[in-house]
């Protein structure tokens, strides 16, 4: 069995990750780019800080730090990147493929469509994508709450699904619904370097390309699993 999740998280996570980035490279990537000229072409003025004596050197890491080239660097780091999430949540699909098998192939889109809205559509609803130079929370409160949002919705969604009980389904709505209701961290001030209509592009291109990937997943998944033993679960 462990053998047949690593196999099935192997060459799903290879394949959804090699979506995802082509995907990125073609539509979300462009944008992050148009962003980014933005942000450099930004008054030097702006980025002026008042330090207390001695404390001189307490932003000079940000003009060392490495980031990738545009380029085939880049490409390459995203790539990875993608790679190690796909083949995390492949790994995460898989196991629960073992406590309730796909019984069908298209199941997996289910599943694909489950895992977007945990991972992706709810915590988004308070924490929208950004593009490079809009202004945000403190980054420990929005892990904090992407955390707390996405584990509430799995809950939420598993007491929906699979209980039989109606207060049990009502509980899971309710467990929806709390992240949403204590509210996501917000900036002080809201802001952005590039244009709305921009943003707007981004965060299109960045959900309808997450829906994609995780549908990709499911799909892709189930199929390998089922194919490790067709006699036990047949088409």
């Amino acid at each position: 069995m462990i053998k047949r999740i690593a196999q099935t998280a192997g060459f799903t996570g290879l394949l959804a990750a090699l979506l995802l980035t082509l995907l990125q490279s073609l539509w979300v990537s462009p944008l992050i780019l148009q962003a980014e000229t933005y942000e450099q072409s930004e008054p030097a003025t702006v980025q002026i800080h008042e330090h207390a004596a001695g404390a001189t050197a307490a932003h000079s890491h940000d003009a060392e730090a490495w980031e990738p080239e545009n380029g085939w660097q880049r490409l390459l780091s995203t790539t990875g990147g993608n790679l190690v999430v796909a083949v995390g949540f492949a790994l995460m699909l898989a196991g629960l493929y073992t406590l309730r098998a796909p019984t069908r192939t298209s199941q997996g889109l289910l599943w694909g469509l489950a895992g977007y809205a945990t991972f992706v559509l709810a915590p988004t609803l308070g924490l929208p994508p950004e593009l490079p130079g809009t202004a945000a929370a403190d980054l420990t409160q929005r892990q904090i709450w992407w955390m707390g949002t996405a584990a509430s919705t799995a809950v939420g969604i598993a007491l929906i699904v699979f209980s039989r009980h109606w207060l049990m389904k009502v509980l899971g709505v309710a467990i929806l619904a709390v992240p949403h209701v204590i509210g996501a961290p917000q900036p002080q001030v809201h802001s952005m370097l590039a244009p709305e209509a921009l943003e707007t592009q981004f965060k299109i291109a960045s959900q309808l390309t997450n829906v994609a990937f995780w549908l990709a997943l499911g799909l892709i998944s189930a199929w390998l699993f089922r194919r490790k033993n067709p006699d036990q679960y047949p088409a």
